[in-house]
């Protein structure tokens, strides 16, 4: 059993910042072996893909609506991934999920375990 708890998300004025955490545990689960990517999903909106890391960290993507704003980064020693999000906008608004798979892809199918979510809600 794999399971991925996000948590930070909360309410922030537009122009300001999160930092949304993902802690991975699972007693067959690696880690440090694993792809970890961010989606996120408005209301009434499909799930759209956010940003991800590949198990070493050296290769990273975004979203273009996110690129240049947010930061993807893992420590491997804490099974934990970050996704810093600056200038956020009321656009940004939407529930975060984590997801764990075997490459770091831009597609749901990439990922193989989900989250639950943590909503971010960006005020104007």
């Amino acid at each position: 059993q794999v399971q991925l708890v996000e948590s930070g998300g909360g309410l922030v004025q537009a122009g300001g910042s999160l930092r949304l955490s993902c802690a991975a545990s699972g007693r067959t689960f690696s880690f440090s072996a694993s792809a970890m990517g961010w989606f996120r999903q408005a209301p009434g909106k499909e799930r759209e893909f956010v940003a991800a890391i590949s198990w070493s960290g050296g290769i990273r993507s975004y979203g273009s609506s996110v690129k240049g704003r947010f930061i993807i980064s893992r420590d491997n020693t804490k099974n934990t991934v970050y996704l810093q999000m600056n200038t956020l906008k009321p656009e940004d608004t939407a529930v975060y999920y984590c997801a764990a798979g075997q490459r770091a892809g831009t597609t749901m199918t990439s990922y193989a375990y989900w989250g639950q979510g943590t909503p971010v809600t960006v005020s104007s």
